[in-house]
């Protein structure tokens, strides 16, 4: 081996070592940090340095992955990534699978769908994604009916039936819990709901279930990251870590899955 190359070798092997040595930033928002702050609470027990960086909206977690301000953000599920890089022209990636979230309809007046009114107003979320899943929701409850297939895809042109001509409002989602007193129906999440501390997250009048696996919430990364081995060191402490667990069942209830599990 020539000097030359002794020493591109040598420069590798610092940056790499470096790198593992470096805190592991962690993106987020609000609803999930709580258990991963018991996440890194353990990693850091086990010897690994995590900076959880939390969010106060759904954009700019990936704008500053891609940037390379963090390492891994946790917050998104798959059709919301795939969105958001359609949208900004990124590359992002999903990397390991999180927990899957419940979402509900829920009502401050009424406590059936039959009791809603003739052009009652319903508050779902305003993102492409979220809105879909609402609309989902509101087909599952049979208040609208959908085209056949649309799915998560779903918009307000999906709309075939509308009988009770509700009155759809869009809402950014981590803000929907705020409409619950001025809609008549409200697409909810449980980890907003617990937050805002306004009503019971239990008390929906129908939840969308657990069988929607393209709703399991992502670790997302720039694809040169996939690698990392702090980024697998601490996925497998908050996927199999008990403390994450007992942190996870205290925030969520029986409103969540491990997606990794099913």
């Amino acid at each position: 081996m020539t000097k030359t190359l002794i020493t591109l070798a040598f420069a590798l092997f610092t940056l790499n070592t470096q790198a593992a040595q470096a805190p592991l930033k962690v993106g987020t928002t609000a609803a999930f940090s709580i258990a991963l702050e018991s996440a890194v609470e353990e990693a850091a027990k086990q010897g690994l340095k995590v900076e959880l960086v939390e969010f106060s909206d759904w954009i700019a977690p990936n704008v500053s992955l891609a940037a390379g301000d963090i390492d891994v953000n946790y917050f998104q599920h798959v059709p919301f990534l795939e969105n958001a890089n359609a949208a900004a022209g990124t590359h992002l990636v999903p990397y390991a699978s999180g927990i899957i979230n419940n979402v509900g309809l829920y009502s401050k007046k009424y406590k059936s769908f039959d009791e809603l009114p003739v052009g009652a107003r319903v508050a779902i979320a305003n993102d492409p994604i979220n809105s879909g899943r609402g609309l989902q929701l509101l087909a599952k409850a049979g208040l609208i009916t959908l085209k056949p297939g649309v799915g998560y895809k779903a918009t307000e042109e999906d709309i075939t039936a509308n009988p009770k001509k509700i009155k759809l409002i869009q809402v950014e989602a981590v803000q929907l819990v705020r409409a619950y007193d001025d809609a008549d129906l409200v697409q909810g999440y449980p980890a907003y709901i617990r937050m805002a501390k306004t009503f019971d997250a239990n008390s929906a009048l129908l939840f969308d279930g657990l069988d929607h696996k393209e709703y399991v919430i992502q670790f997302v990364i720039r694809p040169e990251s996939k690698n990392d081995p702090r980024l697998a060191k601490f996925v497998d402490i908050y996927q199999h870590s008990p403390v994450v667990r007992a942190a996870l069942d205290k925030l969520h209830g029986k409103l969540y899955q491990a997606g990794w599990e099913g």
